[in-house]
């Protein structure tokens, strides 16, 4: 049993690292005006990131242009994955 919860939450704590780099490819790329985010990939990166970034900016709107809730989804998603990997290295054993 403790084998099997230690394999899910490793698993969703690979996950959450993927999905962070990809929120971070995501923001990164916002610094370019010359990418069209409705063509591919970037039309497909956007579907897979703005709705837990939407998420954010209902509580944090954009200040003077300036997006900060990518800072406190990332935040999130951090403080997570690190409960999630403190709970994989626990049930390991």
């Amino acid at each position: 049993m403790n084998s099997s919860v230690a394999l899910v939450a490793q698993s969703l704590g690979y996950f959450l690292q993927i999905y962070t780099v990809l929120l971070i490819v995501r923001i990164l790329l916002t610094w370019f005006p010359n990418i069209d985010f409705y063509s591919q990939p970037f039309a497909t990166l956007g579907q897979l990131t703005d709705p837990y970034l939407n998420l954010f900016r209902r509580v944090i709107p954009p200040l003077g242009g300036l997006d900060l809730s990518p800072m406190l989804a990332i935040f999130l998603l951090q403080f997570v994955g690190q409960a999630v990997s403190s709970l994989a290295t626990t049930t390991a054993f």
